[in-house]
């Protein structure tokens, strides 16, 4: 059985930084996982996302600012994200697929979603 736990959401004033973490269970290195995000009456989108040869791709209102970075050792998935804005404000959700299925919000398993606030 497939559990995502995303965690390290919270408040944070513009500018600052936050990393967040998804803790995977019942995956292993060979399953692509990612990132979307997702703001009340809005579509779920991606932000990020690695596939199983750790080639990365970032949506454009993120690249330089966000970083994401995956321990295959710990099973976890990090995104630390930096200089955030007011327009980052969203739950954040940690994805998980045996295939790559890119920034479109096609993927098998999904986590609970970890809220991010970031004030201006």
């Amino acid at each position: 059985q497939v559990q995502l736990v995303e965690s390290g959401g919270g408040s944070v004033q513009a500018g600052g930084s936050l990393r967040l973490s998804c803790k995977a269970s019942g995956i292993d290195s060979s399953y692509s996982m990612a990132w979307f995000r997702e703001v009340p009456g809005q579509d779920r989108k991606g932000v990020a996302g690695i596939n199983s040869l750790g080639t990365i791709t970032y949506a454009d209102s993120v690249k330089g600012r966000f970083t994401l970075s995956r321990d295959n050792a710990q099973n976890t998935l990090y995104l630390t994200m930096n200089t955030l804005k007011p327009d980052d404000n969203a739950w954040y959700y940690c994805a998980a697929d045996l295939y790559y299925r890119g920034l479109a919000p096609s993927w098998q398993y999904w986590g609970l979603g970890t809220q991010v606030t970031v004030s201006s």
